[in-house]
């Protein structure tokens, strides 16, 4: 199910809820697949309390789905979930990108230096994540991805947004995961528009940031119609 290894750091509840996402997200493990506390607590040498806690909170995430009988299961997205993901998460992200634009005081002194520096950071992983995706390696470009947007979300200084956008974008990703590895023509499913946004943000275009949110939402949807159609081996957007 997952690799072996013990889990020896702190917080075990919260390393392996991390350890069984990550494997949800590498496709290792698939959706639809079945386990209980005792197989995850035996495979990482554990109680059995702090998996039950992990499974618990990943449930939570609605990436996994329990039942008091047979235990827990990788919750399976349809087309139909990813778009409604797709619609969730534009509207998180254009909150966001109004807080950025039309927040009541620019930022000044030490503030507008910790801005930048943000910016800094937020564009790093932006150049990583476009290079991932034109490199078409999946598992490099979803970590970047991740922490791209969810740096950029934390510019509204609002955990629960910043938590609730993370999570869009996992279970976006956990559905498209296994067409893109089914896929040799895997970068052009990609969407690199990373460093288009972080430019758009840093020289204060609102236009310029619409035209890349909407592109990237664009095409998003198109591939999910390109799936719904029965025809995913077609360009498109998986992240």
């Amino acid at each position: 199910m997952c690799p072996s290894g013990t889990v020896t750091r702190s917080t075990l509840r919260q390393q392996i809820a991390d350890a069984l996402r990550d494997e949800v997200l590498a496709g290792r493990l698939q959706q639809g697949r079945e386990f209980t506390v005792k197989q995850i607590a035996e495979q990482y040498g554990v109680s059995a309390t702090p998996v039950r806690e992990a499974l618990f909170d990943l449930s939570a995430q609605g990436l996994l789905e329990s039942d008091q009988h047979r235990g827990f299961r990788v919750h399976e997205f349809t087309v139909d979930d990813y778009r409604a993901i797709v619609e969730a998460r534009t509207l998180v992200i254009d909150g966001v990108i109004r807080s950025i634009f039309d927040g009541p005081v620019r930022p000044r002194g030490a503030q507008a230096a910790k801005y930048r520096d943000a910016l800094v950071s937020v564009r790093r992983r932006a150049e990583e994540a476009a290079r991932a995706a034109r490199g078409g390696d999946l598992d490099i470009l979803i970590g970047y991805d991740l922490r791209f947007w969810r740096e950029l979300g934390a510019f509204v200084g609002n955990t629960y947004i910043t938590d609730f956008l993370h999570r869009l974008r996992i279970q976006a990703w956990v559905f498209a995961v296994p067409y893109l590895r089914s896929d040799v023509d895997v970068r052009d499913w990609l969407w690199s528009g990373h460093p288009d946004l972080v430019a758009a943000i840093t020289l204060g275009d609102r236009d310029a940031v619409r035209a890349v949110i909407d592109g990237h939402n664009a095409h998003a949807l198109s591939w999910a119609e390109r799936l719904a159609a029965g025809n995913p081996l077609h360009p498109g957007h998986g992240g």
